[in-house]
């Protein structure tokens, strides 16, 4: 776990393991209210299990999140270990603050030091900031081996950003076959 502190905000990185029942309800009610009460409970179990980036407010308010979890894509015959990141929020009347990219360059740190991949699904809102920070769209075709075989995930490719570690070489030319989950597979 680290903390820093900046400019009346503490950034706090934390493994699921280390966060109470009452921080993960609260990161809950976070993710409920910036995404408008579209967030499923599968998709707040999609989060967890990994490392969290949380900012809290001087007074102590939880004001963004994210977190980073493991996943695995086969990609040219190999499977790489991708950091896929997921529930990154702000709080509405805290957004376009930088807030957001303090979350993502903890989790980028965290992706960087333990990851061959990084990976995240953007929503429309979000694509600037991921851009931004040097995070690519995917260009190529993605799948998912799900319980029946290889699903071509085609509403999925406009979405999908992606962000290289050392020595990992990427051609858009191969899929992308991403490990299978419940709900929103990416």
């Amino acid at each position: 776990m680290t903390t820093t502190a900046s400019s009346a905000f503490i950034v706090r990185t934390a493994h699921t393991a280390d966060l109470t029942p009452g921080e993960l309800r609260v990161i809950r009610a976070l993710l409920d209210e910036a995404f408008d009460g579209d967030f499923s409970d599968e998709d707040f179990e999609h989060g967890l299990g990994g490392i969290h980036a949380l900012v809290h407010d001087d007074a102590g308010r939880l004001v963004a999140h994210g977190s980073v979890i493991m996943r695995r894509a086969r990609h040219r015959g190999r499977w790489l270990r991708v950091g896929y990141v997921v529930a990154v929020a702000v709080r509405p009347d805290a957004r376009r603050g930088g807030l957001g990219g303090r979350v993502m360059a903890e989790l980028e740190r965290v992706i960087d030091g333990a990851y061959q991949l990084g990976a995240l699904s953007a929503s429309y809102e979000g694509q600037g900031l991921y851009r931004s920070r040097g995070w690519l769209e995917w260009p190529g075709r993605i799948d998912a081996l799900g319980p029946d075989g290889i699903v071509r995930l085609p509403e999925e490719e406009e979405w999908l950003f992606v962000r290289a570690s050392s020595g990992t070489v990427l051609d858009p030319a191969h899929e992308l076959l991403f490990d299978w989950r419940d709900g929103d597979v990416l």
